[in-house]
């Protein structure tokens, strides 16, 4: 008869190199992750103050009067829960009825970090004599 005594398992060393392999791989799954994170956070982030940026662009091109040429700053407060603040370059263009105003957007606690920034172009408004438009369903325009 022959009598085989071998044992069945896994070595002490098989084990630990199992081991080893799979915390690397979990370290790179958290690698991932974390950069999954970072990125998701940038971009709300910059998504956000594009919309605030936009939303001042519009104000500017629908306000009754024209920007002012120069540099001001206006603090948009808790817009996503978040304090922003705006930094507006108003240009004058070789164009003589159109601005160029330039909007920087910065979090409020760090100005160093530029987050997103966009350029609008801006009309005079209409005189206060203007009559308004009446809009067909067609899309054309009626005379007053």
């Amino acid at each position: 008869m022959n009598s085989r005594s071998k044992d069945t398992g896994f070595t002490l060393l098989e084990t630990l190199v199992a081991l080893l392999i799979v915390s690397i791989g979990m370290m790179a799954v958290y690698t991932q992750l974390n950069r999954y994170i970072q990125s998701t956070t940038f971009i709300e982030e910059k998504n956000l103050a594009s919309w605030v940026a936009s939303n001042q662009a519009t104000l500017m091109s629908v306000n009754s009067v024209w920007p002012a040429l120069g540099i001001s700053e206006i603090e948009v407060e808790n817009f996503a829960n978040r304090d922003w603040i705006l930094e507006i370059e108003v240009l004058d263009t070789p164009i003589e009825n159109i601005r160029r105003a330039d909007i920087r957007v910065y979090r409020i606690d760090d100005r160093e970090y530029l987050i997103h920034s966009i350029s609008a172009l801006i009309e005079p408004p209409p005189p206060e004599d203007f009559p308004p438009l009446r809009w067909l369903a067609t899309g054309t325009v009626l005379d007053p």
